[in-house]
């Protein structure tokens, strides 16, 4: 079964877009936006998803009651 990139509320890219670009900074890769992707280590591609991962998830838990670990 082949899978799409289908983005399921439109109106959240951009506020994705935005934690990308500030997560990629907060690890130390500048300008991300414009930088080739296919230039970056796969550690630092998987770096910020990862972050990204984690700082979704506290929000989450934020939102629903809980408390984040970090």
């Amino acid at each position: 079964m082949s899978r799409t990139k289908k983005i399921l509320n439109p109106a959240a890219q951009s506020a994705l877009d935005r934690l990308k670009e500030e997560t990629a900074a907060e690890i130390g890769l500048k300008d991300y936006k414009n930088t080739y992707k296919g230039a970056l280590t796969s550690a630092d591609n998987g770096r910020v998803g990862g972050q990204m991962v984690r700082k979704m998830i506290a929000a989450s838990e934020n939102q629903f009651g809980g408390q984040s670990t970090k």
